[in-house]
């Protein structure tokens, strides 16, 4: 093997160091896992409320991040722990999340701006974005180091779904704030629509990850389902 090859290969960190890196992917899975949660049902109630797509795909989105989290932590479960085939499906689930809310998001977006319907001021989804714009950089940038270091695509994935959080957090007090300021309601939907772009370009990117055998160095274990 070349040297130019070699020095492109993860490091694989020691055993005793992977599982505490484990531990601690998991803890920011859980972590993230509990306040997706909080913040669907906030999004959620008070986008059907206010009649806002941006909020309701908010929300929806909230729901995808959650059941990213999920995906993780099933890969990370004891008996997958060091799967090549299980960080190979990890990755693909999350990235099968990223899409399903671009449809839904892109779907509504387009049917709010031709019905042209005019969604009420939300003050709670304001503030809501507002916390979450603060805080999502901060756990995703956590879970981006974790992933590193494990050398897991799957939980970098996971991450990038939390640094969308952040940007959708942005856009969206945008949307809602142009609709609460100045009456713009097609901001709301348009909003929508970026919403669906990005979350379409972050499932491009973990779809075309590192492949499950390229992961294989990281691991301790042989596993029959790689490739």
């Amino acid at each position: 093997m070349e040297a130019g090859t070699r020095a492109a290969l993860p490091i694989v960190p020691p055993a005793n160091e992977r599982a505490s890196l484990i531990r601690r992917a998991k803890l920011l899975a859980w972590l993230g896992l509990g306040w997706h949660a909080i913040e669907a049902t906030v999004a959620l109630v008070a986008g059907l409320a206010a009649g806002s797509i941006a909020l309701i795909g908010f929300g929806a989105d909230s729901m995808i991040e959650a059941l990213a989290g999920s995906i993780l932590i099933w890969r990370f479960a004891s008996a997958r722990a060091a799967s090549h085939g299980a960080e190979h499906r990890a990755q693909k689930l999350i990235s099968a999340t990223f899409y399903a809310l671009a449809l839904y998001v892109g779907v509504e977006a387009v049917r709010t701006l031709a019905e042209g319907h005019h969604p009420d001021v939300s003050y709670v989804g304001i503030g809501l974005s507002a916390f979450t714009l603060v805080t999502m950089p901060v756990l995703a940038g956590a879970k981006r180091r974790v992933g590193q270091r494990l050398s897991s695509p799957a939980t970098e994935s996971e991450a990038r779904q939390t640094t969308l959080c952040a940007y959708l957090s942005a856009a969206l007090l945008i949307g809602l704030g142009a609709n609460a300021v100045a009456g713009w309601w097609w901001a709301d939907p348009v909003t929508a629509l970026v919403i669906c772009g990005v979350a379409v370009r972050e499932g491009r990117r973990a779809w075309h990850g590192e492949s499950c055998c390229t992961a294989a160095i990281t691991l301790t274990a042989h596993d029959d389902d790689c490739c």
